[in-house]
């Protein structure tokens, strides 16, 4: 039984959607015990004297008795209930908020536009990997939030009087996808993204990152497609004419595109559009968590660490008892083999830095059954929550897991969407090499192994006699050449 002591909750009262989630705290880290989302569209109900109307409110009520019976279990003090956008404006916020702190039994506290931004800042900072020098954005129903930061702190942070259902109301009222809708819902985006678009850019990111319903919208859509997971312009240009094509929001069918996300989906794809141009975003990911995930690690005073995928895969390796020195071993030398045939494979740092994830959790499976190890850590891995990774980083790492040894499975590298397939090709035959001849688990055992590339043709040259000497290895490199002449990878033994 959980001890209500250990649990924490964090409200958001979004313009667009009602957020609750419940996380536990273990052992210096968070874990979710329940997330409930209600579309609310709190925006729709403001009229143009930002009078907020009965229903608009009673939907909200509805949505906070549910809310209301989990948070009976935690104290009120491990509670944070915040309201954003549509609460900012709304004339007669105050009759709202009187019966939403009668039903939840806590205050709600209205937040500015910057501590909305500080706080989904300080969410993207506990759980999204990559360089920690990063641009965030998140459109919400009612504002969009524009942070740079570097760690765990922000630069500059603005919020901005945009959100997907007040563009929708005001672009696309008459629920008609076109051109001109979309022209005139960019071209006010625009307008005010000119006058912070200096400011952000003069600060610098090398990432970017969206924390939104949009830009989650975006990754289903691509994932659902085949396409990798970084957003881009021509990317959201091509969906911009998918919806334009449709012609009424009621007939927008895009392949990956749910019904719930479907009705905010064209005036979010502006304002983001709008974003990539006035602030020339050449790519952007999905981050981890954002607003909510900010208000509860506030208030579990837990530090930014600087390598969050560093921190879930000591995480893993603990709870499931990975051998610890045989995963570094693994990775020492699939990054050995990496350096040499870098150049010629083209293998960048993100490329690297997942070879080097997959390693260090490669034997995870271990922990259920030897039998169908492999299967059973692709599993774990699909299944677990891994803060620092993308869905789509998480689905590579899985696949690699799978088809660390015996057959290859090429429809699964090709399924991922996290690097190019053939990239995921040349991980695979990376790592299912550094698994062979790390084997004896000793280190005074591996061998010195030079690699040589020559478009998809692998060479192995061994010392000499090594063959000779570790018949066991010897037949597991002599089986792996047919298994990866069945898929097509020439590999040689010289």
């Amino acid at each position: 039984m959980l001890r209500a002591s250990s649990l924490y909750a964090a409200i958001d009262l979004g313009s667009n959607s009602f957020h609750m989630l419940v996380v536990r705290e273990v052992a210096g880290n968070i874990q979710t015990v329940a997330r409930i989302k209600r579309k609310v569209r709190l925006a729709a109900g403001l009229n143009s004297d930002s009078h907020l109307s009965d229903e608009a409110m009673a939907r909200g009520w509805h949505c906070l008795r549910l809310f209301s019976e989990q948070l009976q279990d935690i104290p009120s003090g491990q509670i944070r209930v915040v309201a954003t956008a549509t609460l900012r404006l709304a004339t007669n916020a105050a009759d709202f908020l009187d019966k939403a702190q009668q039903i939840l039994g806590c205050p709600v506290n209205v937040i500015t536009g910057e501590e909305e931004a500080r706080l989904i800042y300080q969410g993207v900072a506990h759980t999204t990997g990559g360089s920690d020098k990063r641009l965030v954005v998140d459109i919400g129903g009612g504002s969009t939030e524009l942070v740079t930061g570097s760690g765990a702190q922000t630069t500059s942070l603005f919020s901005l009087s945009m959100g997907c259902v007040t563009w929708l109301e005001r672009y696309f009222a008459d629920r008609h996808l076109g051109q001109e809708n979309f022209e005139q819902a960019e071209q006010a985006a625009r307008a005010m993204i000119r006058p912070v678009a200096d400011k952000l850019c003069e600060h610098g990111w090398q990432v970017c990152v969206g924390a939104s319903g949009t830009v989650q919208a975006l990754q289903e859509i691509m994932m659902a497609q085949g396409m990798d997971e970084r957003i881009t312009l021509g990317k959201l240009q091509q969906l911009k004419q998918r919806a334009i094509q449709c012609g009424k929001l009621e007939e927008l069918e895009i392949e990956g595109l749910t019904l719930e996300r479907a009705l905010v989906f064209p005036s979010g794809l502006s304002i983001l559009i709008a974003i990539f141009t006035e602030l020339n975003i050449h790519s952007m990911t999905l981050a981890g968590g954002a607003l909510r995930e900010g208000l509860v690690y506030g208030m579990l005073h837990l530090p930014v660490d600087r390598d969050i995928r560093s921190r879930t895969l000591h995480n893993i390796q603990r709870r499931f008892a990975i051998d610890v020195e045989q995963a570094e071993r693994v990775r020492q030398l699939a990054e050995s083999f990496t350096r040499q045939v870098s150049q010629s494979w083209k293998l960048d740092e993100r490329c690297r830095e997942l070879l080097d994830s997959a390693c260090l959790i490669h034997e995870i499976g271990l922990s259920v059954d030897f039998r169908q190890a492999p299967q059973h850590a692709a599993y774990l891995i699909r299944h677990l929550d891994l803060p620092g990774f993308t869905p789509a980083q998480k689905k590579l790492l899985a696949t690699l897991l799978q088809n660390q040894i015996n057959g290859i499975d090429l429809a699964l590298l090709a399924q991922q969407n996290a690097v190019p397939p053939r990239m995921a090709e040349r991980l695979c035959r990376l790592l299912r090499l550094a698994i062979i001849f790390s084997s004896r688990r000793r280190d005074d055992t591996l061998p010195a192994v030079r690699l040589h590339a020559d478009d998809d043709t692998l060479s192995i040259t061994l010392p000499a006699d090594w063959m000779e000497a570790h018949p066991l290895r010897a037949e597991l490199l002599e089986q792996e050449c047919h298994w990866q002449s069945y898929v097509h990878w020439p590999l040689v033994i010289l």
